[in-house]
C-alpha cells in the first residue's frame, strides 16, 4: 500500500511479558504498521484492513478483531471506520475492539512476511 513503510506480525494488547505463537498469555495477534501520514491516512488503512477482516464472529484474545490507536484522532477515525463496517453488515453483530496502543512484541521469522514467502497457498 503506497505511504506503508513497514509492517511486522507479533503480539499486543496484553500486559504480560515476551508472548509468543506458543504461549500468547493475554496478546492479540497484530500487526504494527509504519506509515507516512503525508501519504496515506490512519483510516485509509483502517478501510483496507476491513476488506481483508471477518469481524463477525466473537474470537478469543488471540485472534479477536482490534484495531490500536495513539491519540485521540485516531481513536476518532478507528470508531468511524467501524461505524462504516456497522452500517454496511446488514444486521450482523460486529466485534471490533479499539484500543490505546500497547507494548508491541514481534512475532516469529516465520510469520513474517508470510504471504510473499507462501504464494499460491
Amino acid at each position: 500500500m503506497k505511504g506503508v513503510a513497514r509492517a511486522v506480525v507479533g503480539y499486543s494488547g496484553g500486559v504480560k511479558l515476551k508472548p509468543n505463537y506458543g504461549m500468547m498469555l493475554d496478546h492479540t495477534e497484530a500487526v504494527l504498521i509504519e506509515f507516512n501520514p503525508k501519504e496515506v491516512t490512519y483510516e485509509d488503512i483502517l478501510i483496507e484492513w476491513s476488506r481483508m477482516d471477518y469481524p463477525y464472529t466473537k474470537q478469543k484474545t488471540q485472534y479477536k478483531s482490534a484495531v490500536w490507536f495513539t491519540d485521540v484522532e485516531q481513536k476518532e477515525g478507528a470508531v468511524d471506520v467501524i461505524k462504516g463496517i456497522k452500517a454496511s453488515s446488514k444486521g450482523k453483530k460486529v466485534f471490533v475492539d479499539i484500543e490505546p496502543v500497547t507494548r508491541f512484541y514481534r512475532g516469529e521469522e516465520y510469520h513474517q512476511n508470510y504471504l510473499e514467502r507462501n504464494r499460491g497457498f
